[in-house]
């Protein structure tokens, strides 16, 4: 039986890949029994008379998952936030840095719309990019307006699956244009009243990117923190998972205890507060979310 991997999905047709050859198949109802939707990323199993008339079989077993955008097997996040229009949100990447590090993918940050900052501007945010390359992720700068710049990011994407992700109106389809201008990716301006822009991408799709392969998505659509515990906030900043031994206490959500050797380190500056600070209301948002359920 052929095997291959999902690469669009779209109107309740799969479009698997299987080596040169991409043939539409339509999921077995066996699927909605086990309530498990086959998605764009997955290696499946797959039977087909012609190139139009497929059935996929069975799905191989998937190293993640994420919901919203639907996709599995993401070897690592392009997280692309900008430097202005709109404004850059600290607050909103830890978000994306949580849920990505919960799935077990690598993050990438790229800055993009730099060219817009004035001196002073630039100083600050590269100050904030330096800490986030202490604890130990891969910070970018690109712009738009400069065509080769994008192109920096195509060694990143060989031989994984990567999944661009980031404020909408950030230049995520922007950027995909530079890189492969054949996809010709819708595009929309900035609202100037709301501050961001609109998602131009209504389906989950994968792009060959060299020898990688780029998923273009509709975004983020929720970054609630379903199904992740209070306990499991603190292995998502990698920053914290080193000191976690010198805690008084085992378990130590780094909250509320006494002798944390993470607060030790907010106190004397060794880890951020900004970023203290938001894990602080991420776990009051996770306690909040499990009383309510």
């Amino acid at each position: 039986m052929p095997e291959g991997i999902i690469m669009k999905a779209l109107a309740g047709f799969y479009y698997v890949r299987d080596q040169d050859q991409v043939t539409q198949c339509r999921a077995r109802g066996v699927f909605r029994k086990q309530k498990k939707s086959p998605l764009v990323g997955d290696y499946v199993l797959y039977e087909a008379e012609n190139k139009t008339d497929g059935y996929i079989m069975d799905i191989y077993e998937r190293k993640n998952e994420l919901v919203r955008p639907p996709i599995a097997n993401v070897d690592q996040a392009l997280l692309v936030f900008s430097a202005k229009q709109p404004e850059f949100s600290p607050l909103l990447l830890d978000k994306f840095l949580v849920h990505i590090e919960y799935n077990d993918i690598t993050p990438v940050i790229a800055i993009s719309k730099a060219d817009l900052l004035q001196a002073e501007e630039r100083i600050q945010l590269e100050e904030t990019a330096t800490y986030y390359k202490k604890i130990g992720y891969d910070v970018l700068f690109s712009s738009i307006e400069r065509d080769d710049d994008p192109m920096a990011l195509l060694p990143w994407l060989e031989e994984k699956v990567t999944v661009i992700a980031g404020q909408s109106g950030v230049g995520k389809s922007s950027i995909l244009n530079v890189i492969i201008p054949e996809a010709e990716i819708e595009t929309n301006e900035i609202s100037s009243h709301l501050n961001r822009g609109k998602h131009t991408t209504r389906h989950v799709e994968l792009i060959e990117v060299g020898n990688g392969l780029v998923a273009d998505t509709p975004g983020f659509s929720s970054l609630d923190f379903i199904g992740m515990e209070a306990e499991d906030l603190r292995f998502c900043f990698p920053e914290f998972i080193e000191l976690m031994d010198g805690c008084k206490f085992r378990g130590c959500l780094h909250d509320k205890e006494p002798k944390c050797a993470v607060k030790a380190a907010v106190e004397s500056g060794v880890i951020q507060s900004s970023r203290y600070e938001n894990y602080i209301q991420f776990l009051t948002d996770i306690q909040n979310q499990k009383r309510r359920y």
